[in-house]
């Protein structure tokens, strides 16, 4: 089953890879009505909630610069943006290193107990399925708001 975990990171993660890589570069920065944020910025928070709820960043890992927390951390915008912003080009390398980092969880990592529960989670493993929960939504956001700016575009 934990095996099962892993296969499903790497499944979702090589697939948002593929959805935001097929966005056009003019299009990731637009912020199309109704939607809270643009592409960008959803790259960058799916990269750093899972840097955060998978390896304890900010406290517990210096893979990603603390600065992510600010920018692409829950109830940011892209309208408060200041200082260098990591580009899409970046965000993705980040994001295929965030999955090889992944997959080197030792697998018996996922039945340890949360010390402190989280969304329901009580487990690490579960506390993953959320993660990939978490990552799986925000892909759908990014295919919407796609679609919607290429609509609009036309």
């Amino acid at each position: 089953m934990n095996k099962l975990v892993f296969k499903q990171f790497e499944m979702t993660r090589e697939y948002f890879i593929k959805i935001i890589g097929s966005v056009p570069k003019g299009q990731t920065d637009v912020q199309p009505d109704g939607f809270n944020n643009t592409i960008h910025w959803h790259t960058g928070h799916v990269l750093t909630v899972t840097e955060q709820t998978m390896f304890g960043f900010p406290q517990a890992t210096t893979h990603l610069p603390p600065i992510y927390i600010e920018l692409f951390g829950k109830g940011t915008k892209p309208a408060d943006w200041t200082g260098n912003v990591p580009t899409m080009d970046e965000l993705m390398v980040q994001l295929k290193d965030q999955l090889d980092r992944l997959q080197q969880i030792p697998a018996e990592q996922l039945n340890n107990s949360l010390e402190t529960p989280f969304m329901g989670c009580k487990t690490f493993g579960e506390l993953a399925g959320l993660t990939l929960m978490h990552e799986a939504a925000h892909m759908g956001q990014i295919q919407a708001m796609n679609r919607v700016i290429e609509h609009v575009s036309v």
